[in-house]
């Protein structure tokens, strides 16, 4: 009896310190805190400076250069002075540009362009998985928690029950060992309620770690609100986005391997001082340019081998496209027939408990006049609490049922 007595004041206190959170509470912190997303958005932005380099990498370069030496030559032993010069003075300022076409530094820009849109696409599945994990958990803490109010209530209903059998014992209108039988499954039913707290507590201690929440403090999850979502265009879906992509990113790279083999043109020119103080060093300022053309005439045929490379590629990206088309389908139908199936479980256990409390309705009112059995009342309440467990797991199941075919609904 102490037991039940702080038993009660404990939910007394859960039930009127415990926080309302909703689903989108723990979606919002899940994704705020996940660092994996916050490393996507560095790789776009770092690939942002790659884009910039490029572009300063085709702009002029200017370096200032000086390079001075002496090669002394000490009783005939000595370098060459006709190579030497014996000393050189230079200190110069030279520029070079490298000319590149609009279409090469286009295809430049593209595949980091592409390899974006790649992580983009990335961030975009990493956050359906987390929000389909987070989700996932949330439903089954919401459906421990009903588990706990259900077993509560249950226990407050035997324990009406009990007061009352104990009184007809006492009359005589019951035999003893008929009432230790049903007080065998009021203390069953105490300990589920204990089992079924802790594995709430565990499982939202699971979905704060989930979520990178930093908090034990008890909580009433409101019920979630999930329902099916519309299913975008397969072109849109980012789960076969990414194909796409990658079709795009092997189309840009044999452009870019076109552009390997195509003349390069740079041209330089520098301006300063280049002495080696033999005569009128005082004259020695000057400046040079030129260019420089390079034309591929010949280089074993890697060209065509680069291309065989991106066939296979491509070859490769075609059969997981096609695999994933199948597992796709296949599981968009499995997952429909599930929901329906479930869906009709639910409708079929929501009129058996009606008859199950009924049926316990009516031997409660014959337990007065002792005309009931009550190990036919023990049977009465078992089959009442069977079919609510299941009933409870039936509306949880379909909940994670939707919440799987969402994943696959952006």
């Amino acid at each position: 009896m102490k037991w039940l007595l702080i038993s009660c004041c404990v939910l007394t206190v859960f039930t009127a310190t415990a926080q309302d959170n909703n689903l989108q509470f723990y979606l919002d912190s899940g994704l705020e805190a996940s660092p994996l997303l916050k490393d996507y958005q560095n790789q776009i932005s770092a690939n942002a400076i790659d884009s910039a380099k490029i572009r300063a990498g085709y702009k002029p370069q200017v370096i200032a250069s000086s390079t001075n030496s002496y090669a002394p030559v000490i009783k005939g032993w000595g370098y060459d002075e006709a190579i030497t010069n014996g000393r050189n003075i230079n200190a110069v300022v030279g520029v070079n540009k490298v000319f590149a076409g609009r279409k090469n530094l286009e295809s430049q820009f593209e595949s980091i362009s592409l390899l974006n849109q790649g992580i983009e696409n990335n961030k975009k599945m990493t956050e359906q998985e987390l929000k389909r994990t987070i989700t996932a958990q949330y439903i089954t803490v919401y459906g421990d928690k009903q588990q706990c109010d259900f077993l509560n209530e249950s226990f407050l209903l035997l324990k009406d029950e009990d007061e009352v059998l104990k009184k007809l014992t006492q009359n005589n209108v019951y035999r003893q060992t008929d009432y230790l039988t049903f007080l065998v499954t009021l203390q069953q039913q105490d300990i589920a309620r204990s089992q079924s707290a802790i594995q709430l507590q565990n499982d939202l201690a699971t979905l704060n770690y989930l979520c990178g929440i930093v908090d034990t403090a008890q909580v009433n999850l409101i019920e979630p609100d999930i329902s099916l979502t519309q299913y975008p265009a397969r072109e849109q879906s980012v789960f076969f986005r990414q194909y796409r992509i990658d079709s795009l990113s092997l189309i840009n790279k044999r452009l870019l391997i076109d552009f390997n083999y195509k003349p390069k043109l740079s041209a330089f020119a520098d301006a300063g001082y280049n002495s080696s103080l033999a005569i009128t060093p005082y004259k020695n300022f000057g400046y040079n340019f030129g260019f420089t053309l390079s034309i591929p005439i010949y280089d074993g045929h890697q060209r065509k081998m680069e291309y065989r490379k991106l066939d296979l590629a491509e070859q490769t990206r075609s059969n997981y496209l096609d695999f994933f088309s199948r597992q796709y389908n296949q599981q968009m139908i499995q997952y429909r027939q599930q929901l329906r199936s479930t869906e009709e479980l639910i409708f079929q256990m929501s009129d058996q408990i009606k008859y199950s409390e009924a049926l316990i309705k009516a031997h409660t009112k014959l337990l007065s006049t002792g005309d009931v059995k009550i190990a036919d009342l023990v049977i009465a309440i078992n089959n009442y609490l069977t079919i609510r467990n299941q009933l409870t797991q039936y509306k949880i199941a379909r909940w994670q049922i939707i919440n799987q075919i969402n994943y696959w609904n952006r």
